[in-house]
Protein backbone atom coordinates (compact mmCIF):
# COMPACT_ATOMS: atom_id res chain seq x y z
CA UNK A 1 0.00 0.00 0.00
CA UNK A 2 1.85 3.18 -0.85
CA UNK A 3 2.51 5.63 1.57
CA UNK A 4 0.40 8.80 2.02
CA UNK A 5 2.45 12.06 1.20
CA UNK A 6 3.34 14.43 3.72
CA UNK A 7 0.93 17.34 3.54
CA UNK A 8 3.50 20.09 3.61
CA UNK A 9 0.91 22.52 3.38
CA UNK A 10 -0.97 21.71 6.19
CA UNK A 11 -0.19 22.30 9.75
CA UNK A 12 -1.32 23.03 13.22
CA UNK A 13 -0.32 24.61 16.68
CA UNK A 14 0.30 22.49 19.83
CA UNK A 15 -1.19 22.99 23.28
CA UNK A 16 -4.18 25.90 21.30
CA UNK A 17 -5.68 28.01 24.36
CA UNK A 18 -4.75 26.97 27.60
CA UNK A 19 -3.49 23.10 27.98
CA UNK A 20 -4.56 21.84 31.64
CA UNK A 21 -0.57 20.10 31.21
CA UNK A 22 2.37 21.04 29.15
CA UNK A 23 2.31 16.83 28.06
CA UNK A 24 -0.74 17.48 26.15
CA UNK A 25 1.94 18.18 23.42
CA UNK A 26 3.46 14.90 23.39
CA UNK A 27 0.24 12.90 22.01
CA UNK A 28 -0.56 15.80 19.62
CA UNK A 29 3.08 15.83 17.43
CA UNK A 30 2.57 12.27 17.87
CA UNK A 31 -1.31 12.61 16.14
CA UNK A 32 0.09 15.19 13.89
CA UNK A 33 2.58 13.27 12.03
CA UNK A 34 0.27 10.24 11.86
CA UNK A 35 -1.76 12.17 10.23
CA UNK A 36 0.87 13.49 7.85
CA UNK A 37 0.58 16.96 8.93
CA UNK A 38 4.17 19.21 7.57
CA UNK A 39 4.69 21.49 10.86
CA UNK A 40 3.80 21.50 14.37
CA UNK A 41 3.88 25.35 15.41
CA UNK A 42 4.74 26.02 19.30
CA UNK A 43 2.96 29.37 20.80
CA UNK A 44 5.07 30.84 23.58
CA UNK A 45 3.56 31.89 27.03
CA UNK A 46 4.98 31.59 30.22
CA UNK A 47 3.08 29.48 32.29
CA UNK A 48 3.23 26.39 30.80
CA UNK A 49 3.96 26.77 27.54
CA UNK A 50 8.41 27.94 27.54
CA UNK A 51 8.85 27.70 23.59
CA UNK A 52 12.35 26.08 24.16
CA UNK A 53 11.00 23.42 26.42
CA UNK A 54 8.26 22.33 24.30
CA UNK A 55 10.56 22.13 21.18
CA UNK A 56 12.55 20.07 22.64
CA UNK A 57 9.57 17.52 23.70
CA UNK A 58 8.19 17.83 20.12
CA UNK A 59 11.71 17.31 18.59
CA UNK A 60 12.12 13.94 21.15
CA UNK A 61 8.87 11.90 20.03
CA UNK A 62 8.88 13.11 16.40
CA UNK A 63 10.54 11.86 13.10
CA UNK A 64 9.37 13.50 10.45
CA UNK A 65 7.15 16.36 11.42
CA UNK A 66 9.05 20.05 11.29
CA UNK A 67 8.74 21.91 14.56
CA UNK A 68 8.73 25.35 14.06
CA UNK A 69 8.57 28.48 17.08
CA UNK A 70 5.41 30.96 16.15
CA UNK A 71 6.14 33.01 18.18
CA UNK A 72 9.22 33.44 20.59
CA UNK A 73 10.95 36.99 21.09
CA UNK A 74 14.83 37.48 20.78
CA UNK A 75 14.91 39.76 23.69
CA UNK A 76 13.84 37.81 26.32
CA UNK A 77 16.74 35.62 25.92
CA UNK A 78 20.62 36.04 25.21
CA UNK A 79 21.61 35.48 21.91
CA UNK A 80 24.07 32.97 22.43
CA UNK A 81 20.80 31.19 24.54
CA UNK A 82 18.88 31.43 21.73
CA UNK A 83 21.49 30.32 19.35
CA UNK A 84 22.14 27.50 21.38
CA UNK A 85 18.53 26.55 21.30
CA UNK A 86 18.26 26.24 17.92
CA UNK A 87 21.56 24.59 17.06
CA UNK A 88 20.60 21.77 19.43
CA UNK A 89 16.89 21.61 18.00
CA UNK A 90 18.84 21.54 14.40
CA UNK A 91 21.14 18.32 15.71
CA UNK A 92 17.71 16.49 17.61
CA UNK A 93 15.80 16.99 15.16
CA UNK A 94 18.04 16.47 12.32
CA UNK A 95 17.35 19.93 10.99
CA UNK A 96 13.26 19.88 11.26
CA UNK A 97 13.21 23.23 13.46
CA UNK A 98 12.35 26.56 12.64
CA UNK A 99 13.16 29.27 14.88
CA UNK A 100 10.10 31.68 14.70
CA UNK A 101 10.20 34.87 15.84
CA UNK A 102 7.51 37.88 17.10
CA UNK A 103 6.98 41.23 18.59
CA UNK A 104 5.21 40.21 21.23
CA UNK A 105 2.19 41.60 23.23
CA UNK A 106 3.03 45.93 24.32
CA UNK A 107 1.46 46.22 26.99
CA UNK A 108 2.49 42.73 28.12
CA UNK A 109 6.07 43.16 28.07
CA UNK A 110 5.58 47.12 29.37
CA UNK A 111 4.25 45.17 32.54
CA UNK A 112 7.40 42.85 32.58
CA UNK A 113 9.66 45.53 32.09
CA UNK A 114 10.24 44.06 28.75
CA UNK A 115 11.58 46.51 26.45
CA UNK A 116 8.83 46.76 23.03
CA UNK A 117 11.14 44.92 19.83
CA UNK A 118 11.42 47.13 16.59
CA UNK A 119 11.67 46.24 13.33
CA UNK A 120 15.60 47.05 12.94
CA UNK A 121 16.62 44.77 16.16
CA UNK A 122 14.77 41.81 14.40
CA UNK A 123 16.27 42.63 11.45
CA UNK A 124 19.92 42.61 13.67
CA UNK A 125 19.26 39.98 15.33
CA UNK A 126 18.33 37.48 12.27
CA UNK A 127 21.65 38.75 10.46
CA UNK A 128 23.38 37.85 13.50
CA UNK A 129 21.77 34.10 13.86
CA UNK A 130 23.04 33.58 9.89
CA UNK A 131 26.45 34.80 10.54
CA UNK A 132 26.43 32.45 13.61
CA UNK A 133 25.53 29.40 12.05
CA UNK A 134 28.06 30.19 9.70
CA UNK A 135 30.42 29.47 12.34
CA UNK A 136 31.30 33.04 12.31
CA UNK A 137 32.83 34.83 15.20
CA UNK A 138 31.15 38.19 15.72
CA UNK A 139 33.34 40.82 17.54
CA UNK A 140 31.86 44.19 19.13
CA UNK A 141 28.75 43.75 17.81
CA UNK A 142 26.82 47.51 17.91
CA UNK A 143 23.11 46.88 16.38
CA UNK A 144 20.20 47.28 17.21
CA UNK A 145 19.46 43.69 18.60
CA UNK A 146 22.35 44.82 21.19
CA UNK A 147 25.99 45.28 22.06
CA UNK A 148 27.90 42.46 22.14
CA UNK A 149 32.16 41.84 22.85
CA UNK A 150 31.96 38.41 21.36
CA UNK A 151 29.72 36.08 19.89
CA UNK A 152 30.48 32.70 18.65
CA UNK A 153 28.59 29.14 17.92
CA UNK A 154 30.99 26.48 16.77
CA UNK A 155 33.83 27.12 14.21
CA UNK A 156 33.01 24.47 12.04
CA UNK A 157 29.41 24.84 11.47
CA UNK A 158 28.36 25.83 8.18
CA UNK A 159 24.54 25.54 7.78
CA UNK A 160 21.31 27.31 7.19
CA UNK A 161 19.03 28.16 9.87
CA UNK A 162 15.09 28.54 8.42
CA UNK A 163 13.92 31.68 10.63
CA UNK A 164 10.36 32.56 10.38
CA UNK A 165 8.17 35.51 11.92
CA UNK A 166 5.14 36.24 12.71
CA UNK A 167 3.92 39.69 10.90
CA UNK A 168 0.84 41.68 11.50
CA UNK A 169 1.62 45.48 10.13
CA UNK A 170 3.45 46.46 7.27
CA UNK A 171 6.85 47.22 8.35
CA UNK A 172 7.00 43.71 9.49
CA UNK A 173 5.30 42.26 6.68
CA UNK A 174 8.10 43.75 4.17
CA UNK A 175 10.43 42.58 6.54
CA UNK A 176 9.84 38.86 6.39
CA UNK A 177 10.26 39.72 2.54
CA UNK A 178 13.35 40.93 2.76
CA UNK A 179 15.13 38.87 4.99
CA UNK A 180 13.26 35.70 6.84
CA UNK A 181 11.94 31.88 5.39
CA UNK A 182 8.44 31.91 6.58
CA UNK A 183 5.52 34.45 7.46
CA UNK A 184 2.51 33.62 9.86
CA UNK A 185 -0.36 35.90 9.36
CA UNK A 186 -2.78 35.99 12.06
CA UNK A 187 -6.05 34.40 12.57
CA UNK A 188 -9.71 36.11 11.47
CA UNK A 189 -7.95 37.99 8.85
CA UNK A 190 -10.24 38.95 6.65
CA UNK A 191 -9.90 37.66 2.81
CA UNK A 192 -8.72 41.46 1.37
CA UNK A 193 -6.17 41.57 4.51
CA UNK A 194 -4.76 38.32 3.47
CA UNK A 195 -4.23 39.15 -0.20
CA UNK A 196 -2.58 42.65 0.56
CA UNK A 197 -0.21 40.67 3.00
CA UNK A 198 0.86 38.28 0.62
CA UNK A 199 1.35 40.76 -1.97
CA UNK A 200 3.02 43.05 0.43
CA UNK A 201 5.55 40.05 1.47
CA UNK A 202 6.04 38.68 -2.20
CA UNK A 203 6.70 42.39 -2.89
CA UNK A 204 9.48 43.09 -0.30
CA UNK A 205 11.44 39.89 -1.27
CA UNK A 206 11.20 40.85 -5.05
CA UNK A 207 12.92 44.32 -4.39
CA UNK A 208 15.49 42.34 -2.18
CA UNK A 209 16.94 40.25 -5.14
CA UNK A 210 15.00 37.13 -3.57
CA UNK A 211 12.84 34.92 -5.42
CA UNK A 212 9.28 35.83 -3.78
CA UNK A 213 8.60 31.62 -4.51
CA UNK A 214 11.42 31.01 -1.38
CA UNK A 215 9.43 33.12 1.59
CA UNK A 216 6.25 30.88 3.06
CA UNK A 217 3.30 32.66 3.80
CA UNK A 218 1.14 31.04 6.19
CA UNK A 219 -2.33 31.75 7.20
CA UNK A 220 -3.04 31.36 10.20
CA UNK A 221 -6.47 30.18 9.82
CA UNK A 222 -9.20 29.18 12.68
CA UNK A 223 -10.61 25.24 11.95
CA UNK A 224 -12.97 24.29 14.26
CA UNK A 225 -15.65 22.19 12.62
CA UNK A 226 -18.94 21.69 13.68
CA UNK A 227 -18.05 17.80 15.50
CA UNK A 228 -16.32 19.72 18.14
CA UNK A 229 -18.60 19.83 21.02
CA UNK A 230 -20.76 23.48 21.09
CA UNK A 231 -19.34 25.04 24.53
CA UNK A 232 -15.85 24.45 23.03
CA UNK A 233 -16.18 25.83 19.59
CA UNK A 234 -17.54 28.50 21.01
CA UNK A 235 -14.05 29.05 23.07
CA UNK A 236 -12.12 28.64 20.21
CA UNK A 237 -13.88 31.03 18.20
CA UNK A 238 -15.61 33.66 20.31
CA UNK A 239 -13.24 33.28 23.08
CA UNK A 240 -10.49 33.26 20.96
CA UNK A 241 -11.02 36.81 18.67
CA UNK A 242 -12.74 38.54 22.04
CA UNK A 243 -9.03 37.37 23.89
CA UNK A 244 -7.31 39.40 21.21
CA UNK A 245 -9.57 42.03 20.79
CA UNK A 246 -9.35 42.48 24.25
CA UNK A 247 -5.38 42.90 23.93
CA UNK A 248 -4.78 44.78 20.90
CA UNK A 249 -8.05 45.00 19.08
CA UNK A 250 -7.47 48.42 17.84
CA UNK A 251 -4.50 46.93 15.75
CA UNK A 252 -6.70 43.99 14.44
CA UNK A 253 -9.50 46.49 13.94
CA UNK A 254 -7.77 48.07 11.74
CA UNK A 255 -5.84 46.39 9.90
CA UNK A 256 -9.28 44.46 9.13
CA UNK A 257 -10.70 47.72 8.11
CA UNK A 258 -13.68 46.67 10.74
CA UNK A 259 -15.94 49.36 12.62
CA UNK A 260 -14.08 50.74 15.70
CA UNK A 261 -17.06 51.36 17.14
CA UNK A 262 -18.17 47.87 17.50
CA UNK A 263 -14.92 47.31 19.18
CA UNK A 264 -15.69 50.46 21.60
CA UNK A 265 -18.98 48.81 22.76
CA UNK A 266 -17.43 45.58 22.92
CA UNK A 267 -14.80 46.53 25.17
CA UNK A 268 -17.14 48.59 27.37
CA UNK A 269 -19.54 45.78 27.55
CA UNK A 270 -19.68 44.47 31.27
CA UNK A 271 -19.00 40.96 30.99
CA UNK A 272 -15.86 41.67 28.51
CA UNK A 273 -14.35 44.23 31.05
CA UNK A 274 -14.65 41.68 33.62
CA UNK A 275 -13.48 38.49 32.22
CA UNK A 276 -9.76 38.88 31.05
CA UNK A 277 -8.89 35.80 28.70
CA UNK A 278 -11.96 34.97 27.30
CA UNK A 279 -10.58 32.08 25.69
CA UNK A 280 -9.40 30.24 28.83
CA UNK A 281 -11.80 31.53 31.86
CA UNK A 282 -15.04 32.53 30.38
CA UNK A 283 -18.36 30.42 30.91
CA UNK A 284 -20.55 29.08 28.00
CA UNK A 285 -23.36 31.67 28.79
CA UNK A 286 -20.68 34.52 28.76
CA UNK A 287 -19.33 33.29 25.51
CA UNK A 288 -22.67 33.43 24.45
CA UNK A 289 -23.53 37.13 25.38
CA UNK A 290 -20.30 37.88 23.95
CA UNK A 291 -21.31 36.43 20.64
CA UNK A 292 -23.93 38.91 20.19
CA UNK A 293 -21.41 41.78 20.24
CA UNK A 294 -19.41 40.76 17.79
CA UNK A 295 -20.74 41.11 13.54
CA UNK A 296 -20.77 37.58 12.00
CA UNK A 297 -18.41 38.78 9.38
CA UNK A 298 -15.56 39.13 12.19
CA UNK A 299 -15.81 35.46 11.72
CA UNK A 300 -15.62 34.99 8.43
CA UNK A 301 -11.98 34.25 8.02
CA UNK A 302 -12.20 30.76 9.77
CA UNK A 303 -13.08 26.98 8.38
CA UNK A 304 -16.36 26.31 10.21
CA UNK A 305 -19.18 23.68 9.45
CA UNK A 306 -18.82 20.04 8.04
CA UNK A 307 -15.67 18.36 7.03
CA UNK A 308 -16.11 19.12 3.54
CA UNK A 309 -16.91 23.15 4.04
CA UNK A 310 -13.74 23.29 6.50
CA UNK A 311 -11.73 22.24 3.35
CA UNK A 312 -13.40 24.07 1.27
CA UNK A 313 -12.48 27.20 3.24
CA UNK A 314 -8.95 26.59 3.60
CA UNK A 315 -8.76 25.62 -0.35
CA UNK A 316 -9.66 29.00 -0.64
CA UNK A 317 -6.70 30.63 1.62
CA UNK A 318 -4.39 28.83 -0.49
CA UNK A 319 -6.26 31.16 -4.05
CA UNK A 320 -5.56 34.38 -1.66
CA UNK A 321 -2.17 33.51 -2.49
CA UNK A 322 -0.82 31.89 1.02
CA UNK A 323 1.71 29.21 0.48
CA UNK A 324 0.19 27.29 3.82
CA UNK A 325 -2.50 27.15 6.07
CA UNK A 326 -2.08 26.27 10.01
CA UNK A 327 -4.96 24.97 11.42
CA UNK A 328 -5.45 26.99 14.26
CA UNK A 329 -6.93 26.29 17.25
CA UNK A 330 -7.40 22.67 16.93
CA UNK A 331 -5.36 19.49 18.29
CA UNK A 332 -4.69 17.12 15.42
CA UNK A 333 -6.79 14.56 16.92
CA UNK A 334 -10.06 17.44 16.26
CA UNK A 335 -8.75 18.06 13.04
CA UNK A 336 -8.61 14.60 11.74
CA UNK A 337 -11.89 14.10 10.03
CA UNK A 338 -10.93 17.47 8.12
CA UNK A 339 -7.53 16.14 7.64
CA UNK A 340 -8.95 12.89 5.82
CA UNK A 341 -11.23 15.24 3.30
CA UNK A 342 -8.95 17.37 2.66
CA UNK A 343 -6.90 14.23 1.06
CA UNK A 344 -9.96 13.25 0.02
CA UNK A 345 -10.00 16.35 -2.27
CA UNK A 346 -6.88 16.14 -3.74
CA UNK A 347 -7.93 12.82 -6.00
Amino acid sequence: MPTERTLDELAFYTLAGSPESSRDLVLEVVDGERLGLGTAFISERYNRKEAATLSGAAGAVSERIRIATAATNHNTRHPMVTAGIARTMQSLTGGRFVLGLGRGIAPMQDAYGIPRITTAELEDFAALMRRLFRGEVIMGHQGPAGSYPVLHLDASLDEYLPLGIVAFGPHTLALAGRCFDEVVLHTYFTDETTVRCVKAVKAAAEEAGRDPQSVKVWSCFATIGDHIPEDQRLMKTVGRLGTYLQGYGDLLVRTNGWDPAVLQRFLADEVVSSVRGLDTVATTEQLQHVATLLPEEWFAGSATGSPTQCVDAIRRQFDLGCDGVIMHGASPTELEPIVAAYRASLS
